[in-house]
């Protein structure tokens, strides 16, 4: 006898969201700590410029960190978006150089993106794949892929004095007094497709189902939820926005290097761990993760400013995440008992 998932989660809806208040509490204290504390040692950090960088940082880094909160709250990891993000831009760079108008060829980016996400998706909920083992394997075959298809090239795309450099203004206006700076309304693109996702994931069916998935699989397999289905879809989201977030990249930074990636979903897994999402699967919110982002955006761009190199935001970072994840394990913990 089928039971509806809907019902049996109702009470663990507002237990999440409890959990959850308090942890993005934190996070945002934190990020409000940061920006001040960076704000007060370096004057030179305060001014319009330097918060341009930081929202220029945080753009293809919050794609990824959204799409693959999905992923994680059903347990799962997506270790890939970074690579296929690169691949996905370079491929729809060829494209491009081969004849396709750019909003054509920015589209293809973002399906690329998604097929590979699809891919992901099958091989854990059809093949049964360890998800560390399929994405992991997914990482090395778009990393080799963009640089056998572009011949080891970097792909540039459209300057913005181009004629077809009108889509940099998607995520910044400008030039402004003869420098590349302006308003950066990506920041407006993130918050969107963030408000957007935190509804999916809070008030509909696809996002229901998901977080049951992360409580308890089994459970949900027995209620009669289609688990390969929405496991799956949760591995589309996330290279979906893996494909948003090469296109933020291109729109900011113009050229892409084949062979690189590695490393940007630890950036984006950092963000979604730091702000409240556990890898434990089944809580997480997309508000957290935004939070996040800008936490680990502004440790890159405020670091400098006092005299680090950016290698100190790895130790720092790792510092944070160790103490997160420990935060949700004693919280895991807590509840058991």
């Amino acid at each position: 006898m089928k039971t509806d998932v809907k019902d049996n989660t109702a009470l663990s809806w507002k237990q999440v969201f409890k959990n959850m208040g308090t942890q993005k509490l934190i996070a945002i204290l934190a990020l409000i700590l940061i920006y001040v504390f960076f704000a007060v040692f370096s004057t030179s950090f305060r001014t319009s410029n330097t918060l341009i960088s930081i929202f220029d940082s945080s753009y293809y880094i919050g794609f990824l960190a959204i799409g693959v909160t999905f992923v994680i709250i059903t347990g799962g990891i997506d270790l890939s978006i970074g690579t296929v993000m690169v691949c996905s831009a370079l491929m729809g760079g060829v494209l491009y150089e081969k004849g396709l108008p750019l909003p054509l060829a920015l589209i293809a980016i973002i399906l690329i993106g998604a097929l590979f996400g699809l891919a992901n998706g099958l091989m854990v909920s059809i093949l049964k794949l360890p998800a560390f083992i399929a994405t992991l394997g997914t990482m090395m075959v778009t990393r080799g892929l963009g640089s056998i298809i572009t011949g080891t090239k970097s792909i540039t795309f459209p300057l913005r004095t181009s004629g077809d450099g009108w889509y940099k203004s998607l995520f910044r206006t400008g030039p402004v007094g003869g420098m590349d700076t302006g308003f950066p309304t990506g920041f407006v693109f993130l918050i969107a497709a963030a408000v957007i996702m935190a509804v999916i994931l809070t008030k509909t069916k696809t996002g229901r189902y998901i977080l049951a998935l992360g409580s308890n699989k089994e459970a949900t397999r027995l209620s009669g939820v289609n688990i390969v289905k929405w496991e799956t879809i949760a591995y589309i989201i996330s290279g979906t926005f893996a494909g948003i977030a090469a296109v933020s990249y291109v729109a900011i930074y113009s050229t892409v290097q084949p062979g690189t990636g590695n490393g940007f979903e630890l950036d984006a897994i950092a963000g979604v761990v730091i702000g409240g999402t556990s890898l434990a699967g089944g809580i997480g919110s997309v508000a957290g993760t935004i939070i996040g982002v800008f936490i680990m955006s502004i440790l890159k761009v405020g670091l400098p400013f006092i005299g680090l190199q950016p290698h100190y935001q790895l130790f720092i970072t790792g510092f944070v995440l160790i103490v997160a994840v420990y935060a949700d394990v004693r919280n895991r913990i807590k509840k058991k008992n």
